[in-house]
């Protein structure tokens, strides 16, 4: 599930979505206890698409803007590392 489909939600259809992918969750245990589920990366899927609803509509509930990701990128360089001193090839004697 894409994060702006999310975004474009509100929060009552969230949190419908969140529990009818913890119910797909709770099957997918079932399904791989059994022995019988195909897909093994459906639950891992699942389960990252269930914390990127809450996270959203944690942030919805707050009334905070997008992530700092969608914001407007930064002008100002990262100051450049000194560099070291050069070692000496020179074996001791």
């Amino acid at each position: 599930m894409k994060p702006d489909d999310l975004r474009a939600m509100t929060v009552d259809q969230l949190d419908d979505e969140a529990l009818k992918l913890k119910k797909e969750r709770f099957n997918l245990r079932f399904q791989r206890a059994t022995g019988q589920l195909e897909n093994t990366a459906r639950v891992r899927q699942v389960r990252r698409d269930i914390a990127r609803i809450k996270t959203i509509a944690a942030q919805k509930r707050s009334g905070r803007a997008a992530p700092a990701a969608t914001a407007a990128p930064r002008t100002k360089e990262p100051a450049a590392k000194p560099k070291r001193a050069a070692r000496s090839k020179a074996k001791p004697e």
